[in-house]
């Protein structure tokens, strides 16, 4: 049975892997994109090396490239930083911030993960803003309590442009273990909720990503949760036949969003 949302992302990040040779598995995901586009967005995030010539290899088709950060200023002395105008330039159209892997290895705060999301903006790139806890606020009871202080001091008062959320439980990330599916629902709710809360009619068109461990054999079952629009893969999003797998579920009826 489709269900109403907003229309589905999946979104690949590669993390700090890929060299030109991994322009292959892009070319596969490009290839096969045209018969998958009709019922989902498909972006790659690839390294920031290898940005540039996958925007130029994707160029005119269903695949949309993205980065994996950026800086809260446009220009400056920020040695090895790089701006969502630099990134724009380079063809992306969105950037992945405050992943778990960058507020742990290199302690952003939310506020930083704010600036940046209004550098995106100012960019006219999508943000794809991360939430989740470690396993120790889980284990404590606090998960709803610390992604909701996430989403609070991480998102700007106003929306002033689109946003993704991705719900990336710190403890699922490369583990191979996952939430069970009433975990991620009440995760999903408290998240639709507190974007209803905050921008009203807007809250209800943001679309929520799950990521952590998402795999082609987990992925029906997560993506048919309510309020999960998509998903935010890593490590399965490095072969296109996996990507593509995840993409996929997308052409069954059951899970195709009412328009």
């Amino acid at each position: 049975m489709a269900r109403n949302g907003p229309r589905p992302l999946v979104a690949g990040n590669w993390k700090m892997n890929g060299t030109k040779a991994s322009a292959a598995e892009l070319a596969k995901i490009v290839a096969e994109a045209k018969n998958l586009s009709q019922t989902a967005d498909i972006l790659v995030c690839p390294p920031a090396t290898l940005l540039a010539s996958f925007a130029a290899a994707a160029a005119g088709t269903q695949v949309a490239i993205g980065a994996q950060d950026c800086h809260s200023e446009s220009s400056g002395a920020h040695t090895g930083d790089i701006s969502a105008e630099m990134l724009r330039d380079a063809g992306a159209t969105a950037v992945i911030l405050g992943h778990s892997e960058r507020r742990m290895d290199h302690q952003e705060s939310d506020a930083e993960v704010q600036a940046k999301i209004e550098a995106a903006w100012r960019a006219a790139l999508l943000p794809i803003v991360c939430v989740g806890e470690t396993k120790e606020e889980r284990d404590a009871g606090a998960t709803l309590s610390r992604i909701q202080r996430q989403m609070d001091e991480s998102l700007p008062r106003e929306l002033r442009g689109d946003v993704v959320i991705a719900y990336e439980p710190v403890w699922a990330i490369g583990t191979g273990v996952t939430p069970t599916v009433r975990d991620v629902a009440e995760v999903h709710a408290l998240l639709r909720a507190r974007l209803r809360e905050r921008f009203g009619g807007a809250g209800d068109k943001t679309r929520i990503l799950y990521g952590g461990s998402v795999k082609p054999d987990n992925a029906r079952e997560l993506m048919a949760v309510e309020n999960v629009d998509g998903a935010l893969v890593g490590g399965a999003s490095l072969k296109a036949d996996d990507f593509l797998a995840i993409v996929r579920i997308y052409s069954r009826p059951e899970l195709v969003r009412a328009r």
